[in-house]
């Protein structure tokens, strides 16, 4: 009985020699690999007593080992005083946690070798591919996002806005644009009389000139028909702007000027065509200065009333 135990002994002593029976110290570069991935087990090794020539085994040769879910590509046995080391080089086609096989290498062998090989499918039961990564987000991408956002948040309430108050808004403007226009063209034909009292033109015609196209600015300013009034009905143009009471200076006085220098039969003097423009732009000048959007237009030729 004693000389089978001290047998038994001896022969675990001579295998642990030889044999190197689990993954103590063993590492995987990279550390975790995948189904497909070229890999090196690292397995530390005893300090040898003297260093010695690598013992290298390449592909193809019989002295590899043979599986079917590991193809094996080279197997390195280093020996060094510092440390040895086992390097073997293979490339694993299904996914666990797969045994390699006995390894025999110079006069050892390695076995119970063990590698954990991760899948590309995920974990759910549906077994199909994990899902795709999150896009990394571009610089900016967020500006631009909000941005545009905002734009279109600002753009829906001025459309709101529009439609509350902005037709009242856009009336109001039109009519202040008509009435500079009207302004700044009876103050071109101001202009353009002018010129033709200076080369010396029939003064009876820029009268006749004058006199009506200052009414027919007046007309289309306060909506009346100017053009058939007498000079006397035209206090009730000047009662729209609060007129101050000025015989001297008012479109009364103005107009039936112009009407006996045109129908007197006397000679027309230059200066007192040059007076009415003066007068005419002294007008201009009174009435742009006076609100006119809320006023309403004259109506009536009697009317004596101020209607603003």
């Amino acid at each position: 009985m004693i000389n089978r135990k001290i047998f038994f002994l001896f022969y675990l002593i001579i295998i642990s020699t030889f044999s190197y029976a689990q993954n103590n110290g063993a590492y995987l570069i990279p550390r975790q690999i995948f189904v497909g991935d070229p890999a090196t087990l690292v397995l530390p090794l005893p300090p040898a007593e003297q260093n010695s020539a690598d013992i290298v085994i390449t592909s193809p040769s019989e002295y590899l080992p043979s599986d079917p879910n590991i193809d094996f590509n080279r197997i390195i046995l280093e020996r060094r005083v510092v440390g040895s080391r086992l390097l073997i080089e293979f490339t694993p086609f299904v996914p666990g946690i797969l045994e390699l096989p006995v390894i025999e290498i110079g006069d050892e062998y390695f076995s119970e070798l063990v590698i954990n090989v991760n899948s590309l499918i995920s974990d759910k039961e549906s077994s199909v591919l994990s899902g795709a990564a999150s896009a990394l987000a571009i610089p900016g991408t967020a500006l631009m996002l909000y941005g545009s956002l905002t734009a279109v948040v600002v753009f829906l309430l001025l459309i709101f806005l529009f439609l509350v108050k902005g037709r009242t808004f856009l009336k109001r403007f039109i009519e202040k644009w008509k009435r500079r226009a009207l302004f700044g063209a009876i103050r071109k034909i101001a202009k353009r009389l002018h010129k033709e009292v200076f080369k010396g033109s029939d003064k009876r015609v820029i009268l006749d000139k004058l006199s009506d196209e200052f009414r027919i600015f007046l007309s289309d300013l306060t909506g009346n028909n100017c053009r058939a009034m007498t000079a006397g009905e035209f206090v009730n143009i000047q009662a729209a702007f609060a007129w101050q009471e000025d015989e001297e200076s008012s479109l009364v006085t103005f107009f039936r000027t112009c009407d006996e220098l045109r129908f007197s039969g006397e000679s027309i003097n230059s200066n007192d065509l040059f007076s009415l423009l003066d007068d005419m732009k002294h007008f201009l000048a009174f009435m742009e200065s006076v609100e006119l959007l809320t006023m309403s237009p004259v109506k009536g030729n009697d009317q004596k009333e101020k209607t603003i």
